[in-house]
């Protein structure tokens, strides 16, 4: 007996999809807007801490385009030639991001080397006051997101990365002081490469979670184990196998599972019973096949994959 779900409920993020997209779009074009003067006053005064800076920026608004499409995207409906709609995009989105990020990464990296080679004097003061309006935007966008970031770990992840890219602002803010009470230019590409450094660890773990993800990897926080130990907890549940575990979005789990049921007359309230199991482990889509115990479909079985 096999369940398949039409899957047009809405999922737990999907409860703020109205709310925080004008909030999302207010952050995106506050950080658009600072990015471009910050990296203008950058390229006007030659401060690489600054254009790299700019940069981690510019990070930060795919990052809010990336959940505010997933809000979008989440939305669309199935259709006949994609049957679980376009949910699956926002990986691809956030597999894109982590790659223009690393190129971004690179040419800071390069452009620091050439510094050290080849100082050019820096205006303190201008890159004091431009981060300085950085901490500010940096700052604001991560209190407009603070309320919305309890509910939605989506939220909850732009909130975090924006209170980080406060503490790079305060770091560039150093660097402008140093330069202007000492004139010790070298701090420039110093600063840079610390920037270079946090954008770095950041994107590499975006970088190995897309990837996962986008090869149907079990995705980060699900515990494939914990899940199989749940569903085996369920009364009447005397075996699981063929367990498959992927993301259907970078909000969305899902589940294809084998299950032994030792009574047929209780196979819907197990089944009843798993959902409301997987679901507490963080896995809103499931299609399970229930079966008898000693059921030739079980021989030879694996736990996971087959």
């Amino acid at each position: 007996m096999e369940e398949t779900y039409n899957h047009h409920h809405h999922h737990a993020h999907a409860h703020g999809v109205e709310s925080p997209s004008g909030i999302f779009i207010l952050s995106i074009a506050l950080n658009a807007a600072f990015v471009a003067v910050e990296a203008a006053v950058g390229f006007w005064q030659g401060s690489l801490s600054l254009l790299s800076d700019a940069g981690h920026n510019l990070g930060d608004v795919f990052s809010l385009l990336l959940v505010l499409a997933g809000f979008k995207l989440a939305a669309v409906h199935t259709s006949k030639r994609f049957t679980y709609g376009l949910r699956k995009s926002t990986v691809l989105i956030s597999l894109l991001n982590a790659i223009i990020l690393l190129v971004a990464v690179g040419a800071i990296i390069l452009e620091s080397i050439h510094k050290f080679a080849d100082p050019a004097p820096v205006n303190g003061v201008a890159v004091s006051w431009t981060a300085l309006a950085g901490i500010i935007v940096n700052g604001a966008t991560a209190l407009l997101l603070m309320r919305g970031q309890k509910g939605d770990i989506n939220v909850r992840g732009a909130f975090l990365h924006m209170a980080a890219d406060t503490l790079v602002s305060v770091g560039v803010v150093a660097s402008g002081v140093v330069i202007t009470l000492t004139g010790w230019t070298a701090i420039d590409p110093i600063v840079s490469l610390a920037i270079a450094a946090v954008i770095l660890a950041s994107t590499w773990r975006l970088l190995a979670e897309s990837l996962r993800l986008t090869l149907d990897g079990t995705p980060e926080g699900i515990d494939a184990d914990r899940v199989v130990e749940s569903m085996l907890g369920v009364a009447h549940v005397k075996g699981v196998h063929h367990v498959h575990i992927w993301a259907m979005s970078t909000t969305t789990n899902a589940l294809t599972a084998h299950v032994a049921i030792d009574d047929p007359a209780a196979w819907e309230q197990a089944k009843a019973a798993l959902k409301a199991a997987l679901k507490a482990e963080g896995i809103a889509h499931s299609t399970l096949e229930m079966e008898a115990p000693g059921c030739h479909c079980a021989e030879h079985s694996t736990l996971y994959g087959g």
